[in-house]
């Protein structure tokens, strides 16, 4: 069998991965040059080269052909199934290729026979997916979990194509906001789960308004848990089949913040829908640990250093409001996405003596620096370069109460957590 994947983003290159993964080969194209294949996993040795020009690559090996600058419409309809990047799935020249009938998740659709439940929001979805993850599997179900690539999965596809060739009682799917549709259209949703409404993605959605009415086309006849404080909720109520709050978890968990403990109230209310005690959701939340990248704790010297992925404002203000930090480091976002750049809006609002500014998903600090100047902050800021200046700034403020590390670059956040992890220990031993 033979795929056609049109687009290379984050989800087109998952999607190129997975379909290799599980023995299909791939015809993938994209109109940009620079793209970055490292996603898909293509072979060092067997690798032909072609370069007509400077507007057009060809890279070809024995079960991968791939196309930067062009877009071969004889190879796409020669191929058995077209997989659609979810970023180009409401444009015109996808339309097209879904009246074909040769779209993947309708060539192969085991996926949308297994019951399926969508957690969707602005933030928590993947921590929330975890946890309701456990609790099933605790409960006895074999559970596939996956979805948006850019939260750390290997994509939509990857769902489609293990349910295809597995034997899973549940699918569990993290549904980005910028994705509605997509997902709408891949899955049949028995329960859809939204953390919450944040102001993420503003750029895509224009307002809070378009977000909602994204939500409601999601949600219509479909069972939906939402928080009980959540806004909109008479707007959701009137599309939904079924509208189940959930409140904050009182539990003993492991996890920090208020935050965490609405993702743990969504988990446990998800449970209970299926029909899953709430003396095996208790069992399992209390022992639940922190999803790697997110929210985590480390003790050094005399402070609680709190070091998570937290990449807008509405995730920023929910930690900051709970916590009185000394120092903010700030993970910078990349030079296209200047609204991320409210996430020092807030910080500057709960006025924190020091700010550390570090590369977060990219090297603009210079952009960072020129918004702490527009906020007219009064405090100490400093430039960390790299992982050795950022750690040196910890230890120099290691002695203040609290101390916060986040913004944008998940993968920055990580090796960061790792770095803590070993000189906490070795400092604390």
């Amino acid at each position: 069998m033979r795929a056609a994947v049109i687009g290379l983003g984050v989800e087109g290159r998952k999607a190129s991965k997975s379909l290799l993964n599980h023995g299909w080969s791939v015809y993938a194209s994209d109109l940009q040059t620079d793209i970055n294949l490292k996603d898909i996993g293509m072979p060092i040795t067997d690798i032909n080269v072609k370069t007509d020009n400077t507007q057009q690559i060809s890279i070809v090996s024995d079960n991968l052909y791939v196309d930067l600058g062009s877009n071969d419409i004889n190879q796409i309809n020669d191929c058995d199934a077209i997989v659609l990047s979810p970023s180009m799935w409401n444009s015109k020249f996808a339309n097209e290729f879904k009246l074909s009938g040769k779209l993947l998740q309708d060539i192969i659709n085991k996926h949308r026979k297994i019951y399926t439940i969508g957690v969707t929001g602005t933030n928590g979805k993947t921590t929330s997916v975890y946890m309701i993850k456990s609790i099933l599997e605790k409960f006895g179900k074999k559970v596939l979990v996956g979805g948006n690539a850019g939260g750390g999965f290997e994509g939509y596809y990857d769902i489609i194509l293990e349910a295809e060739s597995g034997d899973y009682d549940v699918l569990l799917v993290e549904v980005c906001d910028m994705t509605l549709s997509f997902c709408d259209y891949c899955f049949n949703f028995d329960l859809v789960a939204l953390t919450n409404m944040g102001n993420d993605h503003m750029d895509v959605h224009g307002s809070m308004e378009n977000y909602r009415d994204e939500l409601i086309k999601l949600f219509n006849n479909k069972n939906v848990i939402i928080s009980e404080d959540q806004i909109y909720s008479e707007d959701f109520s009137s599309s939904a089949n079924n509208l189940i709050k959930f409140s904050e978890s009182t539990y003993d968990l492991k996890v920090v913040g208020k935050f965490n403990r609405l993702n743990a109230g969504l988990a446990i209310e998800v449970a209970r829908q299926i029909g899953i005690s709430d003396d095996i959701s208790k069992e399992t939340l209390e022992n639940f640990e922190v999803v790697e990248g997110r929210l985590k704790v480390y003790r050094l010297y005399d402070s609680s250093i709190y070091v998570g992925k937290t990449d807008n404002s509405d995730a920023v203000k929910s930690i900051f409001d709970e916590i009185d930090f000394y120092a903010a480091f700030i993970g910078t976002p990349r030079s296209s996405e200047n609204h991320r750049l409210n996430i020092l809006d807030e910080v500057v609002e709960h006025n924190p003596q020091v700010i550390v500014l570090f590369p977060g998903l990219a090297n603009t600090v210079d952009m960072a620096m020129h918004r702490l100047d527009l906020l007219n902050y009064e405090g100490e800021v400093n430039i960390a370069n790299n992982l050795d200046d950022l750690i040196s700034f910890v230890a120099e403020y290691a002695h203040e109460d609290a101390l916060f590390i986040g913004g944008n670059g998940q993968e920055v956040i990580i090796s960061i957590q790792k770095r803590l992890e070993k000189l906490c220990e070795a400092c604390n031993d």
